[in-house]
Parts: C-alpha cells; sequence; structure tokens
C-alpha cells in the first residue's frame, strides 16, 4: 500500500501542498495533482526532454525526478512563461518564426531556452551556444534552425515604446491648428457674401418698377 506525503512547494509563482507518493514522478503529480499539462512525456527515460521543466532555475527532465526530493523546490513549468495572457518574448518568437510545429517538444525547448537566456540577460547567444543548450530536447519536425533563429531574435533588445508615444503625438497637434484657421476664415466669408448679395438685387429691381409704373399708366389713359 503506498503512503502519500504532503510537500510544499512553489509552482509557476503560486504555493502549493501538494499530496502524492514520495517516488512518484514529478511529471505527474504536475499533470494529475497540479492539472498543469503543458510538460509532456515522450520516451519517459529523460532522453526527450519533451517533460522539461524549471527546478529552482535549473531545467531538469521531470519524468526523472521523484516527486519526494521537491520539498521547497521552485518550480516553473511552460504555463508560468507567459504573464497571463500575454506571451513572453521567447514564447512570441517561436509563433512568429515557425519554431512550434506538432508542439510535443515545444514546451521543453521553451523551458530550456528560458534557463540559457536567464543566464545571459541582454546578450545574443551564439547557434552554437543555444545548440549546446537544447542538446537534451529532441524535434522531429523543425530541424532545429527555425528554433534556433527564434530564440536568437528573442534575446535581440526590441524597441521601446517611446517612439511609438512621440509618434502618435505629433499628428494630433497638427490636425489642431487646422482647425482652427479654418474656423476663423469661414465665418468671415460667409458673412461677405451674405451681406452683399441680397443687398444689390433688391435694389435693382425696385428703381425698374418705379420707372416702368407711370409709363404704363399713361398708355392706358390715352
Amino acid at each position: 500500500m503506498k503512503t502519500n506525503v504532503t510537500i510544499a512547494l512553489r509552482v509557476n509563482g503560486r504555493s502549493m501542498r501538494l499530496s502524492a507518493p514520495p517516488m512518484k514522478r514529478l511529471l505527474d503529480v504536475l499533470r494529475e495533482e497540479a492539472h498543469l499539462t503543458g510538460a509532456k512525456e515522450g520516451c519517459g527515460e529523460g532522453e526527450c526532454g519533451a517533460c522539461s521543466v524549471l527546478m529552482s532555475g535549473m531545467p531538469v527532465n521531470s519524468c526523472l525526478v521523484p516527486f519526494g526530493q521537491c520539498e521547497g523546490a521552485q518550480i516553473v513549468t511552460v504555463e508560468g512563461l507567459a504573464r497571463g495572457k500575454q506571451l513572453s518574448a521567447l514564447q512570441t518568437a517561436f509563433v512568429e518564426m515557425g519554431g512550434a510545429q506538432c508542439g510535443i517538444c515545444t514546451p521543453g525547448m521553451l523551458v530550456a531556452a528560458t534557463a540559457l537566456l536567464a543566464q545571459r540577460p541582454g546578450k545574443v547567444p551564439s547557434d552554437t551556444q543555444v545548440r549546446d543548450a537544447l542538446a537534451g530536447n529532441l524535434c522531429r519536425c523543425t530541424g532545429y534552425q527555425r528554433i534556433v533563429d527564434a530564440i536568437r531574435a528573442a534575446a535581440k533588445p526590441r524597441p521601446t515604446a517611446k517612439p511609438t508615444s512621440a509618434t502618435q503625438q505629433t499628428p494630433a497637434r497638427r490636425p489642431a491648428k487646422a482647425k482652427r484657421t479654418t474656423a476663423r476664415r469661414a465665418p468671415a466669408r460667409r458673412a461677405g457674401t451674405s451681406q452683399n448679395a441680397p443687398a444689390r438685387r433688391p435694389a435693382r429691381t425696385t428703381r425698374t418698377t418705379a420707372k416702368l409704373a407711370p409709363a404704363r399708366r399713361a398708355a392706358r389713359t390715352r
């Protein structure tokens, strides 16, 4: 009869107390007890890296780690890489550059790459350095080059939001000046037209009628 042990640990930044047999694999505990199914089981022997998670900052094959050795550990699975619904820069690069295909190896690749970039903040690793970091992760879909390119692209600094905000403010000021100029000129033109046109037409009509009226009456009298 198996005896469960209760262990306190942090998973993706959350404190948890999980109960399971001490020799149960960490992979199974994460999937069955914590309901985190991002880590996949590929070979079950620690050869493919599909089950990789971060344990105290280091990538490990969770299919080889007994649950009893996880007391007080900090575990990060692929679900913990994103911030809410916003993907990390590494995850975004995988999507945009075709680094993810069938998805079986992707969680392990992302976890291993996260550990690599954390060790070299602000620096872009070379192709050789990326391939060495992914030596324990196997993929049968992409041929690895797209994965390597995605990891190196994620390590490059991205432009800040300041140039974008400055660009958005410049067009907002120009239309404001144009609107004020149009508003000042428009009333002047309309006022001039409305005063001159009606004043001339009634004057001509009144004078003509005044001259013709006596002539017609005199003709009728004769």
